[in-house]
């Protein structure tokens, strides 16, 4: 699979950054080209996570609460990393899966071997300081929504900030995602439609 996709995501990421070509050779080969079917998964609960760029497709993450129910955590467009950091950085089994609701194509790493390029390639460093960066601010957000913003205002922002969720995902594993039930997420929309 070509990884040129992979290396465009990551200089257009770091524009103040220019990778040379030694750089971006020892990108490339640290990493692999995977596709995954509709449903299949690119982790599994109990599994240790890897590091993966979504060059094309929609995934989505989640897990169980203490009765069993399963929750959807995050969704993913294409043009983003995926990764759980508590199972990557610490080398401990998820608690989360990670499964394409689209076929997807993307690139994938270990830990060990993005070390290596974190020490080696001052770029990719910059880069990947970025993408911890910004995915830690995207689930801090979802955090406080859900603490301070009402159901109603969850939605809006989500109409707004994440319309290919509504392309892909199901309504169920959107109103788990958004902390209500599938009746609640029925109701807020036909309210919406109204507007």
């Amino acid at each position: 699979m070509d990884k040129q996709p992979l290396l465009d995501f990551i200089q257009a990421s770091i524009p103040d950054f220019p990778l040379t070509r030694e750089g971006l050779e020892a990108i490339a080969e640290r990493f692999e080209g995977l596709e995954f079917a509709k449903n299949e998964y690119l982790l599994k609960e109990g599994k240790i996570s890897g590091y993966f760029y979504l060059a094309e497709g929609f995934m989505r993450a989640y897990t169980y609460d203490a009765k069993g129910n399963e929750i959807t955590t995050y969704f993913y467009p294409s043009g983003r990393v995926l990764f759980n950091p508590y199972s990557f950085f610490n080398n401990v089994s998820s608690t989360e899966n990670i499964q394409a609701v689209t076929p997807c194509k993307g690139y994938y790493t270990t830990f060990d071997k993005l070390n290596v390029l974190f020490h080696n390639v001052p770029e990719f460093r910059e880069f990947a300081r970025l993408m911890l960066v910004r995915e830690f601010v995207a689930y801090k957000q979802q955090t406080l929504a859900m603490i301070n913003q009402t159901a109603e205002e969850r939605y809006a922002n989500l109409i707004a900030n994440g319309k290919e969720i509504f392309q892909h995902a199901q309504l169920k594993h959107i109103a788990s995602f958004l902390g209500m039930t599938d009746t609640s997420l029925s109701r807020i929309r036909r309210e919406f439609s109204k507007r």
